[in-house]
């Protein structure tokens, strides 16, 4: 998508106009409804269209303008107008006019800061996201014909320089996207390995752990996950160093399960195809890592992915197994569907050592019961840190991305004890099972700042009803991340 900033709209093929509720005209409306001789107010008094967000009315051919056509967008209440009302905004607009014919979309942001305006363009940037790797026969008609999103601005240069930072996150949340939706016989742990190491041309450090590699560290809960499957596991750790020389590194670890068949404890076959997205925690903090290169943070930054598969031959991880950490802790396997706290017990712990960061912050799309609990809005945010915990949910809601913070209650440490070793990896039944797989991961955190980020919620949608949310693959957490540590920890 090509994104251009102008100080004029010109004879624009489709014009995007804001509208407030109560069919307030914004920008350049009330001046585009007079050259119109009133069209743009009759068509909205003719219609239903009031100015509500995500709604659109289109106005073809309009008389006096150049124009082609104008495209109504809903901004909704002027009283509440804020960044996401204009994310929203922008990506309505593109999605009314995706299939038109038209190749360029021009939106009216002359009434808007320069940031805003280049926020516009960001958005229309996230709404017109498709993974289309593999689709060979789609018709013309099914696809998408913008190619070009101008933006008008009042201050083109101010624009330009606002979108470098829009377009490093926008990059970054597209990267992600593209892992979580490629499928498990392409992106598998090795594969995906490469992937993040071609990432180095951005600035960053990338180092890959292969298996010999972490067998010698001790990685063996890790190990253990992967060891039924023909794939190799890969850790892999980006660093960028964008802060002070000396500072302390802030450290995110994410679950990276490119397959997750539940192992010897096998999933039932319905739906077992969406755990390719069994990775989306690692894809957020590559999305992360990426953005911070991307847009050169101020800020020393690490991030581990574990990256394993979950295969069930005859050399997998039985229930009952005892393995040792690298922390030293021994863990019995109860279930192996219980996968991915066994392979961030493993970073977490490396992290820690290796690294002594300010904090940890993990990812996972770890429970079912966190989907029970939250249902498919909200991410739940498990912390020993109130002061970690508050900035990442302060974050969220200025970008989208809903979370919820969760108890970790001390009394609950019971359900994960086991005689045979000093944890197990389930607790006891299903009750508080998001809860119990949070406090076995702390364990391996060596009470260091610590908040584990539940995602299994909100990695992947399948009816999105925010216009810059594809369907499918997301790379939530990529946002509110990126704008944690602009916002918290950033010199």
């Amino acid at each position: 998508m090509k994104i251009e900033f102008v100080a004029s709209a010109d004879a624009a093929e489709v014009l995007a106009v804001m509208v407030h509720e109560g069919r307030a005209l914004a920008g350049e409306g009330p001046r585009l409804d007079t050259a119109t001789s009133g069209a743009l107010s009759k068509a909205m008094t003719a219609s239903r269209f009031t100015g509500a967000s995500n709604s659109t009315l289109t106005v073809a051919a309009p008389a006096g303008v150049d124009a082609a056509t104008i495209l109504l967008s809903g901004a909704g209440d002027i009283a509440k107008f804020d960044d996401l009302a204009l994310e929203a905004a922008a990506g309505a607009a593109y999605h009314a006019v995706k299939l038109s014919g038209a190749k360029t979309l021009t939106i009216d942001a002359s009434h808007l800061s320069a940031d805003q305006a280049a926020r516009a363009a960001f958005a229309a940037r996230l709404a017109s996201y498709r993974f289309l790797k593999y689709r060979t026969t789609l018709k013309p008609e099914k696809t998408p014909s913008i190619e070009t999103i101008r933006v008008v601005t009042g201050d083109v240069k101010a624009a330009e320089a606002a979108w470098a930072t829009h377009a490093a996150v926008a990059s970054a949340v597209e990267f992600a996207r593209d892992l979580v939706a490629e499928p498990a016989n392409v992106l598998y742990p090795e594969e995906y390995a490469k992937r993040v190491k071609a990432l180095e041309s951005l600035g960053l450090e990338v180092e890959v752990l292969g298996e010999k590699e972490l067998e010698t560290l001790g990685f063996r809960t890790l190990l253990g996950v992967g060891q039924g499957s023909v794939r190799d596991s890969q850790v892999v750790i980006m660093k960028w160093n964008g802060g002070q020389k000396d500072e302390q590194p802030i450290a995110f670890v994410g679950k990276g399960v490119t397959f997750d068949t539940g192992g010897i404890s096998i999933k039932p076959a319905d739906g077992m195809e969406e755990m390719k997205w069994d990775m989306g925690g690692s894809a957020a903090v590559v999305g992360l890592m990426h953005a911070l290169a991307g847009r050169k943070a101020k800020v020393n930054a690490i991030g581990v992915i574990g990256l394993v598969e979950n295969m069930p031959d005859g050399n997998a991880q039985r229930p009952g197994d005892v393995v040792m950490s690298l922390s030293g802790q021994s863990v019995e396997i109860l279930n192996t569907d219980a996968e991915g706290r066994l392979v961030l017990a493993d970073c977490l712990w490396y992290t820690q050592e290796r690294f002594k960061p300010k904090f940890m912050l993990d990812l996972a799309t770890l429970t079912g019961a966190m989907i029970v609990a939250l249902g498919l809005e909200y991410a739940g945010v498990f912390s020993n840190s109130d002061e970690l915990a508050n900035n990442f949910l302060a974050a969220g809601p200025k970008v989208g991305e809903n979370a919820w913070r969760m108890p970790i209650p001390a009394f609950y440490e019971r359900h994960i004890d086991t005689p045979i070793a000093d944890v197990k990896n389930t607790g006891n039944g299903r009750a508080g099972g998001s809860i119990t797989a949070a406090l076995f991961l702390q364990r391996f955190t060596n009470g260091v700042p610590w908040a584990h980020i539940d995602i299994a919620p909100t990695a992947w949608v399948k009816d999105s009803r925010n216009p810059t949310v594809p369907d499918g693959a997301v790379g939530w957490g990529v946002r509110t991340l990126d704008r944690m540590v602009a916002d918290s920890y950033e010199s």
